[in-house]
């Protein structure tokens, strides 16, 4: 297992955002996690990366207890995230922004090193002749490009990805799924955070899902699809349920 979230919980006050949180994520596979609106998803990446520690439980990754260490602990380890709201540095270029994951990343490059590592990333995000422009200038599926590139130019082992869909059209949807499909067959594992419920369903290889800080299910799209609780909770129609899988 590349990652085991064990019994995690998070307090913020008198809220209870997690509570008793538990799954493991196998090396090589996509793990969607899904939930409604105030379900605890971006909190729990927050646990995993090292933006909060957990107020209880363990997160261990490729063996290793980071439980509690900063973000930038953990990205030298090889986790690294795309976030939901992209804030690219919007005067320096493409290039120069997928630079600084290479240089922050798991092999922490020198400058030198770091164009030639980002340069590489851009092409995996079909962004590679976009480099010497400013970042200000992509549209927004540009920047979920670029957002990526910068996580990739870090060398990780596993990726999250925090709602890397949204905002984004029918077509560039199904270009960046296949994007993330293309990047899993390089041999990246990815946590990922989806609202676009299709195209969670037709890239993961199991579901988990998160309801008021509680995980309520898990399993495959088709086991997780079918669960009542997941349903009255999430999914809210049956009927709908049977749409998501056919498509």
């Amino acid at each position: 297992m590349i990652l085991q979230v064990q019994e995690v919980s998070k307090k913020f006050g008198g809220l209870q955002a997690l509570l008793d949180v538990s799954f493991e994520l196998s090396e090589g596979q996509i793990l969607g996690l899904i939930g409604p609106n105030g379900a605890g998803k971006t909190t729990l990446f927050n646990v995993i990366n090292g933006v909060y520690p957990p107020s209880s439980g363990q997160v261990i990754f490729r063996g290793e207890k980071i439980t509690g260490l900063p973000s930038y602990e953990v990205a030298r380890r090889g986790l690294a995230r795309a976030h939901q709201v992209v804030r690219p540095l919007n005067d320096l270029t493409v290039l120069e922004n997928v630079m600084v994951g290479a240089c922050f990343g798991r092999e922490r490059h020198s400058l030198g090193r770091a164009a030639s590592q980002a340069e590489q990333a851009l092409a995996q995000v079909g962004l590679a002749d976009r480099a010497q422009r400013l970042a200000g200038g992509l549209n927004v599926a540009q920047k979920k490009r670029l957002e990526l590139a910068r996580a990739l130019a870090a060398r990780p082992y596993l990726l999250l990805l925090d709602e890397v869909l949204a905002g984004l059209n029918p077509s560039e949807i199904a270009n960046m799924m296949q994007t993330i499909r293309e990047i899993r067959g390089q041999g990246y594992s990815i946590l990922m955070i989806e609202h676009v419920m299709q195209a969670v369903m037709s890239i993961s290889d199991q579901i988990i899902v998160l309801d008021y800080g509680r995980l309520i299910a898990r399993g495959s799209p088709e086991e997780v699809a079918g669960s009542p609780q997941v349903i009255e909770a999430y999914l809210g129609d049956p009927e709908m349920t049977a749409r998501l899988l056919a498509e």
